[in-house]
């Protein structure tokens, strides 16, 4: 089983975000969509920012689990009001690539 936690911020300046997260995750992102959104994935995290005029730039988005063994996509809120997903590679790709034909 293969299981990295996920963290998804906000930001408003997608640019100087993936300038700033390369330098602290010693990584590059694995995807970039211009001006929305950028995925790093290194051996211990999944992480995300994303323009997201909901949530106000540098807060969190969601926490969740990168999870081989998840059959579907989920989430579910915690005590503390975060809001936590649950899901395989695969499902976060189709959800990047929905965000790409959206653009």
């Amino acid at each position: 089983m293969s299981k990295k936690i996920h963290i998804a911020i906000s930001t408003d300046n997608l640019p100087e975000s993936i300038k700033d997260y390369n330098k602290r995750l010693s990584a590059s992102p694995i995807i970039v969509i211009e001006n929305q959104y950028a995925l790093w994935e290194t051996e211990s995290i999944n992480f995300s920012v994303r323009v997201d005029k909901n949530v106000p730039s540098g807060s969190l988005r969601h926490l969740g689990w990168q999870d081989s063994t998840a059959q579907e996509f989920s989430q579910e809120t915690d005590v503390n009001g975060i809001t936590w997903e649950r899901f395989n590679r695969q499902n976060q790709l189709d959800e990047i690539n929905q965000l790409k034909l959206n653009s």
